[in-house]
């Protein structure tokens, strides 16, 4: 563990919520995505939540968590949100909405209000590792912490067969 660690706008949410994380400072790979930064850290790729962000059909954004080992279903995220579709924003839409770097974003402290949507399994995890609001940059926290400071809402939205 590393004890140097960027004071992002994500570690600032985090202390303002009084939620206790671990920061975990790595070499960022760009497109190792969240195999690199599991194999980095030694912990399961399923352990290690991805933050992404996403358009519904009127272009309205809309923040998914997901793990990182799986595929969002855009189908199954759309019904059940009660939306058309849903789709990945453009990489620079996404930081735009964000405030953070694609490879950096973290669900903590985003500069646009949006909702967030979580996959009902992250819930069930002893601990996991989310994005800290750097590239290179992830902290690890309880679900309940998560739940608590961003209260989203609960999706059963992997691909089939993830």
């Amino acid at each position: 563990m590393a004890t140097e660690y960027p004071v992002t706008l994500a570690v600032r949410a985090l202390r303002a919520a009084n939620v206790t994380f671990e920061p975990h400072v790595f070499a960022y790979q760009a497109h190792g995505g969240t195999r690199h930064s599991a194999e980095v850290l030694g912990v399961d790729e399923h352990r290690v939540i991805k933050t992404l962000i996403f358009e519904d059909e009127t272009r309205a954004p809309l923040c998914v968590l997901m793990h990182g080992d799986c595929e969002v279903s855009t189908k199954n995220l759309a019904r059940q949100i009660g939306h058309k579709r849903v789709a990945p924003c453009d990489p620079k839409v996404a930081e735009k909405h964000s405030g953070y770097l694609v490879g950096g974003t973290s669900p903590f402290g985003l500069k646009k209000r949006m909702p967030i949507y979580a996959e009902r399994t992250i819930g069930a995890l002893d601990r996991l590792f989310i994005n800290g609001g750097a590239r290179g940059f992830l902290v690890a926290i309880s679900p309940a912490d998560l739940a608590r400071v961003l209260a989203p809402v609960w999706v059963d939205a992997t691909t089939e067969g993830a």
